[in-house]
């Protein structure tokens, strides 16, 4: 079969670049070597996260919460398979929507792990042995991210394990160590917290949440600790030994210094993730690498080989949905003659705990590195009459804006429905918004989003409620 593109993985970045590209009349086709489409997002991250994270949300709001509204329950029992149940029956209908979206816009699917034979020809290798080639005008690599292995542990997705075995334990550890203070290791770590595990987080930063804003990470680490989760910064895990079911984790700080073992009963290896681009025979037709693994591309996402482009976790920028996603359409588009283009000074980015932390644009640390002088405007939660009627007054929003201009350059936030909250400033710093713009629109009472306002204002040290 010829086409005009042939999109190697099917993730976010892969199957809405086959969608726009089809929209654009692109014979194009996807090779896929999951069961499933979606990649590790809809399958095995970012979609079955959520609905555990939400399902034991309201596991511990009826325990702990319920009473405080007038709403007398019995205690709750974790019913853990159901709970699973109800994952995985959010994870097939988002899968299974995409296998529509893909039939709808008339993009052929080949089963299989694709690998680039030569100048326009992808080869694709099925389990049971077979191979099919495919011509094709161009190819975009969008094969995703794996988990990265520390040295020495072995995940065996039982007692050791990755996100995946994370996101399918068969029941609740007492104690659960995490490697790892990124998003990930929050996000599961708040899910089995909840549920009843005794948590602690092993750092080898200082801080939680690296590359996000200090205040922020300062702030949400506090609001972690009074929930319960323990966190070691400033130290490494130097072995994880598992016998009769349990580890013991070997524990040293980072600066060197006495060991300490910990017990665990699961060992969640949460310290990032690298490009996949394994089987894809880059050597084959020379595709470039950088120095971390990562697909080298320009700006119009094209490798060092002409008519092959990369896109998502196997490029350079952040290993974020959205930013695949938009990355997908904007090659599609640069494909087919348009002016595609993704700004990268305004991508969000979330954490999905209780509270959400969600951020977009330059950190306090990045503006003060590239000395760019700057005005903040900061409102607590506390002094916003939605959160307080809800009791949900933890966090803050925090603006920072051009000391000369009051151009929005990084707003973050942490509180309820963070993640939905960021939104408003997104779209304000997509069109060059000042701190004035948003202050001087009219949000609707009683909204969380008034606190985002009312940052706004006390860039001009103006605020209201404070």
């Amino acid at each position: 079969m010829s086409y005009d593109l042939v999109v190697i993985g099917t993730g976010p970045g892969g199957y809405v670049c086959a969608i726009r590209a089809a929209q654009l009349g692109l014979k194009t086709a996807v090779v896929e070597k999951r069961a499933t489409h979606g990649g590790t997002c809809l399958n095995v991250g970012c979609i079955p996260s959520k609905a555990l994270l939400h399902a034991s949300e309201a596991f511990e709001e009826a325990g702990t919460h319920f009473a405080d509204m007038g709403v007398i329950v019995n205690a709750p029992k974790l019913d853990l398979a159901k709970m699973m149940a109800f994952k995985q029956d959010g994870v097939d209908g988002n899968t299974k929507g995409v296998e529509y979206l893909l039939k709808k816009n008339g993009i052929d699917t080949y089963r299989g792990t694709g690998r680039l034979a030569g100048a326009g020809r992808v080869e694709v290798l099925s389990e049971d042995g077979g191979n099919r080639m495919l011509e094709t005008k161009n190819v975009v690599i969008a094969t995703g991210s794996d988990v990265t292995r520390l040295p020495g542990v072995t995940i065996d997705e039982t007692v050791v394990v990755s996100s995946t075995g994370a996101l399918d334990l068969k029941s609740v550890p007492g104690k659960l160590l995490i490697i790892g203070a990124g998003v990930i290791g929050l996000e599961l770590g708040s899910v089995w917290r909840r549920l009843g595990s005794d948590v602690t987080v092993v750092e080898y930063l200082d801080r939680i949440l690296p590359g996000m804003d200090g205040e922020t990470a300062k702030q949400f680490q506090r609001i972690l600790g009074k929930q319960g989760i323990a966190f070691k910064l400033s130290s490494k895990v130097t072995g994880v030994e598992v016998a009769a079911g349990a580890a013991a984790v070997t524990v040293e700080p980072a600066a060197g210094g006495e060991p300490e073992t910990l017990a665990a009963d699961v060992v969640l290896v949460a310290v990032g993730r690298v490009p996949y681009t394994e089987g894809l025979g880059l050597d084959t037709v020379g595709v470039g690498l950088d120095n971390k693994g990562r697909i080298q591309t320009d700006s119009h996402y094209a490798t060092n080989v002409t008519g092959i482009y990369a896109i998502g976790d196997v490029i350079s920028g952040p290993m974020l949905a959205h930013k695949a996603e938009d990355e997908g359409v904007a090659v599609a588009e640069l494909l087919a003659g348009q002016s595609g283009h993704v700004n990268y000074g305004v991508i969000p980015n979330v954490v999905y705990t209780y509270p959400e932390v969600a951020s977009v644009g330059k950190t306090e640390e990045e503006l003060k590195k590239d000395g760019i002088g700057y005005n903040t405007g900061k409102f607590p939660f506390t002094a916003n009459g939605r959160a307080k009627v809800n009791h949900t007054t933890d966090g803050f929003v925090k603006i920072l804006a051009d000391a000369r201009t009051d151009r929005v350059l990084g707003v973050h936030i942490v509180g309820a429905d963070a993640g939905n909250l960021i939104a408003e400033v997104a779209v304000a710093m997509e069109f060059g918004a000042s701190a004035e713009d948003v202050a001087r629109t009219c949000h609707a009472h009683p909204t969380l989003t008034e606190a985002v306002k009312e940052a706004a204002l006390a860039v001009g040290k103006r605020a209201i409620h404070i």
